[in-house]
């Protein structure tokens, strides 16, 4: 690659990782950039050499434009790759990097600004003869359009993001009185995420199934399909569960996705990889939904079955090559587990913490994408993402055993981890039968029963320390964690009488059992408080908005009764287990 000689990743996590491999496998210089959190970092130890460009907060380091570009002159970098997420999408951005004279590795500014806007592309895809889910055009100004929107296409809707996706800024709304909260928490999203709080709405199709194509092209006229994904099990409209073939996915079906997906990307003029997603109704339609202008996290299932590395072939057509490929052979079944710091049992809310343990599985056809090694910590300033579990399989039958035989060999502890959540999912009729739907993990799975397995929160004092041991129980071992004081030996060699003290009020508090008692069930921001002190409410009644890794959560009464106690006003930032109202 003559062109490209050395790359900045502007980005962190497992993908940072997974550009920096692909670029050393084609003889580049790799030049990392992290916060001052990220310093001990995987990615930044991997890499040929690593830049400091800021604080923990992502607006202060992995969005700070200036900066970036300020170490890709100083390190002599001759391309950007942004990796997902952050500033992949952002067209100022790439345009910043091409006027600087380096390589943007990526789409042109023009077609991220067109397919990366959702109202903007869904016009794109009319005017290639792509059909859309029916929405509006331009951006929401207030509610009142969005009640007109509902009056006239009846609900369930969808409020999203304009400049971005994998849902965040989404909030879909199936009763009329939750119009107005939806729109304002859509937007706070929106501005959080992607610094822009515009979005539109759409009709939300009940029970369909989302599929995506993966595709890529070169400045050759070189233009190729590898395959659809299924990416259908999610929750909190954000990808669980990937897998290529998708179930029941016919040659029909995958021809008419082949056409649509190539031809909007043509129409736009679109250069390098992409993603063009589609939400498929119970009838077997395709509407299009929107394109992520960037390498996609479960990209990794695709190279699983083509063989192809899609992150080398981005490098390659962003330096001005023509794709190493003219034809795609896809064999096998191959699934992708995101496994994040998430509590299933508890509504999968974030549970950001330091990984006390962590093994990865192995053996054959087993392959972990992560960012991360035990002892690392999962930050609330971003994704909640701890890695990506691939399995592959010579049917998608196999690959189903061969995942759940991985999904129990990784162990990881210190946080919450979906990895329960996955088991219960394969081993569902549904799941085995192919029956999946974007609502199926939400509105017909129970996790409320999955065993804890994060550590107990650690006491605050001094005097107490955590243990291990390990046991034995018919011809099985077990390790049992426990609290013992430390007791300090005296001048005297007299040992004091041991003080005792609480542990801080951790996991198992924070649920509001305590009648009247409202916690904070993870560390976060409070972004809106809905009552003053005195007033009433009811059990079950959202009570204040809590930010954690950028998603908003509703905190809600666990009783009738009046506010007594108010501790917490918007702007405040609590840790897991505060208290943040009293209701009696």
């Amino acid at each position: 690659m003559p062109a490209v000689k050395s790359v900045l990743i502007a980005n962190r996590g497992e993908i940072a990782v997974r550009v920096i491999r692909a670029a050393r496998d084609l003889g580049l210089n790799t030049i990392a950039v992290y916060s001052e959190l990220d310093r001990n970092a995987l990615h930044v130890d991997l890499a040929d050499e690593a830049w400091n460009i800021g604080p923990a907060p992502s607006a202060e380091s992995y969005l700070n434009i200036a900066r970036i570009l300020e170490v890709a002159r100083e390190s002599g970098a001759d391309a950007i790759h942004p990796g997902y997420g952050f500033l992949a999408e952002n067209a100022g951005f790439a345009q910043a990097v091409i006027d600087a004279g380096l390589i943007w590795v990526g789409p042109s500014p023009e077609a991220i600004t067109t397919m990366g806007d959702k109202i903007a592309s869904r016009v794109a895809a009319d005017r290639a003869g792509v059909a859309a889910v029916p929405g509006t055009i331009e951006p929401l100004d207030d509610v009142a359009e969005v009640r007109a929107f509902a009056e006239e296409h009846g609900l369930p809707i969808a409020i999203k993001a304009a400049h971005g996706g994998g849902g965040k800024g989404l909030k879909v709304v199936y009763n009329a009185d939750d119009l107005e909260s939806a729109f304002e928490s859509a937007r706070r999203e929106a501005e959080a995420w992607f610094a822009n709080p515009e979005v539109y709405v759409e009709r939300y199709l009940q029970k369909p199934r989302h599929i995506e194509a993966q595709i890529i092209l070169d400045t050759h006229g070189n233009a190729m399909f590898l395959g659809e994904r299924d990416c259908s099990l999610q929750r909190r409209h954000q990808k669980l569960v990937e897998e290529t073939p998708a179930p029941g996915f016919t040659d029909a079906q995958r021809t008419k996705l082949e056409h649509a997906a190539l031809a909007i990307a043509r129409a736009t003029g679109y250069v390098n990889a992409g993603t063009v997603e589609f939400l498929m109704d119970t009838s077997g339609d395709l509407f299009f939904l929107e394109m992520n202008t960037r390498i996609q996290v479960e990209h990794t299932i695709t190279e699983e079955t083509t063989g192809i590395d899609l992150v080398a072939e981005q490098l390659r057509v962003a330096a001005g090559e023509p794709l190493s490929f003219d034809s795609v052979e896809r064999s096998g079944h191959a699934i992708e587990f995101r496994i994040n710091a998430e509590d299933p049992a508890g509504g999968f809310l974030p549970t950001p913490g330091k990984l006390s343990k962590y093994r990865e599985p192995a053996g054959p056809w087993v392959r972990v994408d992560s960012g991360v090694c035990q002892g690392a910590r999962i930050s609330q300033y971003y994704d909640n993402l701890i890695a990506k579990l691939v399995v592959r399989g010579r049917d998608r039958d196999e690959a189903i055993r061969r995942s759940i035989r991985a999904l129990n060999e990784f162990q990881i502890e210190g946080v919450e981890t979906t990895i329960p959540a996955h088991l219960q999912i394969l081993r569902g009729s549904d799941f085995a039968a192919g029956t999946i739907h974007t609502r199926l993990v939400e509105d017909s799975m129970d996790f409320s029963d999955l065993a804890t397995t994060a550590s107990p929160a650690i006491p605050e004092d001094e005097e107490l320390q955590q243990r291990e041991i390990t046991v034995e129980v018919g011809g099985r071992r077990f390790e049992v964690k426990y609290w013992s004081q430390v007791l300090a030996s005296t001048g005297s060699g007299q040992r004091p009488a041991p003080r005792r003290k609480a542990p801080k009020l951790g996991k198992q508090q924070a649920s509001g059992a305590e009648e009247g008692l409202v916690v904070a069930p993870m560390q976060g921001t409070i972004v809106k408080v809905h009552h003053a002190a005195g007033e009433s409410v009811r059990v079950d009644e959202a009570v204040c908005v809590l930010e954690a890794m950028k998603m908003e959560n509703e905190i809600k009464a666990p009783v009738d009764g009046d506010i007594v106690d108010l501790r917490v006003q918007p702007g405040d930032t609590v840790t897991a287990g505060a208290i943040l109202m009293i209701i009696k």
